[in-house]
């Protein structure tokens, strides 16, 4: 299924990923500094039961999942949440699915075709292309969210990844990286906080195949991941830096940056606050 004509979801060019559900006054505070989006993620509840009350707590945010996991999530279940959701709050969600990994699923089978298994469930419930999403990182399954969806939600990527999937899906394609921050000049104290957060990817197949298609070696993808490896994908330093970093996305043809913040929820809206001027962003 294919709607008629897909848009590209308007999210901004800078949104906020977040690793659970925030609190709806961190949400409202996150639109105030100028941000068009959060999306939640840690493989949220199909149920959706968390959307509303943010959406609640805001005016105009979007917010997305980031992701939905197919393993887990009944896709029955989570239309008809999207449903109730699209009817109380009509263009401010986007539902982001993704497939999940196999080293962390009893039953695993072939994550492609699941993946279409739970897009033509979506489908057959109505719930548009338009507004969802799908997690990819390889090509295969960027060419299935360039075709089933309104585009791809890569996790844990660099922009050279952005521009590689650009040139994949083409420029109709809606295309939403995700990227790690941490606010600070110690690079050593900010890589150890970065290796925290990516150690548990060290151990999954589809990143560690992803980090080799772009060049990464063995040795930078071995635990506790090299420096190479994160600073290419947790940007950090000042706040100028590291909007310079996520700018790379959108000049490498990202359509939206999720910019996750790293050390803990007390340093989410005081880093957002610190990034909102040299990303461009107005309240």
């Amino acid at each position: 299924m294919t709607d008629a004509v897909t848009l590209k979801p308007d999210l901004g060019r800078f949104g906020v990923w977040t690793f659970g559900v925030p609190q709806p006054d961190q949400v409202a505070e996150i639109e105030k500094l100028g941000y068009g989006a959060v999306w939640i993620g840690g493989s949220p509840k199909g149920n959706l039961e968390y959307v509303e009350p943010l959406l609640e707590a805001t005016e105009n945010l979007q917010l997305a999942t980031g992701i939905v996991n197919v393993w887990t999530a009944e896709a029955d279940e989570v239309a008809q949440a999207y449903h109730r959701v699209e009817k109380a709050f009509p263009g401010r969600f986007l539902l982001g699915i993704g497939i999940g990994h196999p080293e962390h699923t009893e039953e695993y089978r072939k994550p492609y075709d699941v993946l279409v298994e739970y897009l033509d469930a979506l489908d057959a419930q109505k719930v548009p292309t338009s507004r969802r999403v799908v997690a990819a990182l390889g090509p295969k399954v960027l060419e299935l969210a360039a075709a089933r969806s309104a585009g791809a939600h890569p996790y844990l990527t660099t922009p050279e990844h952005t521009g590689q999937a650009r040139n994949l899906i083409g420029n109709t394609v809606f295309l939403a990286p995700e990227h790690k921050v941490v606010l600070g000049t110690d690079a050593e104290e900010a890589r150890e906080v970065g290796r925290g957060a990516v150690d548990f990817y060290l151990n999954l197949s589809n990143y560690l195949n992803n980090w080799r298609r772009l060049g990464f070696t063995e040795d930078d993808i071995a635990k506790p991941g090299s420096d190479r490896l994160i600073d290419a994908v947790v940007a950090h330093g000042d706040a100028t830096a590291i909007a310079a970093r996520l700018h790379q996305h959108l000049e490498a043809g990202a359509d939206h940056v999720a910019i996750q913040v790293l050390g803990g929820w007390d340093k989410l809206i005081p880093t957002l606050a610190e990034l909102a001027g040299p990303l461009g962003l107005q309240r």
